[in-house]
């Protein structure tokens, strides 16, 4: 799904946050692309409304607990590294254990797109997704 390739940096060398920044992007690409192929004529608020379904803590969470049976060690220390973060933000509309999370599997995301492993992460975020819908089913 992502044809760009990562070239700057190690991501065993980036900071937790940072990978939390890149994965939190390359979710909420996905997560749209996904909803506009699913609904190419749904009105831009209602797919930004579903969207937001996915992206918000409690739901990265339960995309997170998808895939942590099938995760290598060195994506779950990604996962760790971000979970164990300190961000200087406080979660307006989350638990402080699920913005965590969240964390932790934006910091995933971004671990595996800065490997450029492209089927990886895309078969990680497949995952997730489905996880998410057939949680809110």
């Amino acid at each position: 799904m992502f044809c760009f390739e990562f070239k700057k940096k190690n991501p065993n060398m980036a900071s937790p946050l940072t990978l939390a920044f890149v994965g939190d992007a390359i979710w909420e690409i996905y997560v749209r692309s996904r909803i506009i192929e699913e609904y190419p004529d749904m009105p831009v608020n209602k797919l930004h409304r579903n969207a937001v379904r996915f992206v918000k803590a409690d739901r990265q969470c339960i995309a997170l607990n998808a895939l942590t049976d099938s995760l290598s060690e060195d994506e779950m220390s990604a996962y760790k590294r971000g979970r164990n973060a300190n961000p200087h933000t406080v979660a307006k509309h989350a638990s402080v254990s699920d913005y965590r999370h969240a964390t932790g599997f934006e910091a995933l995301l971004g671990y595996v797109y800065m490997k450029n492993d492209a089927e990886r992460l895309n078969e990680l975020m497949e995952k997730a997704y489905n996880a998410v819908i057939e949680q809110a089913e």
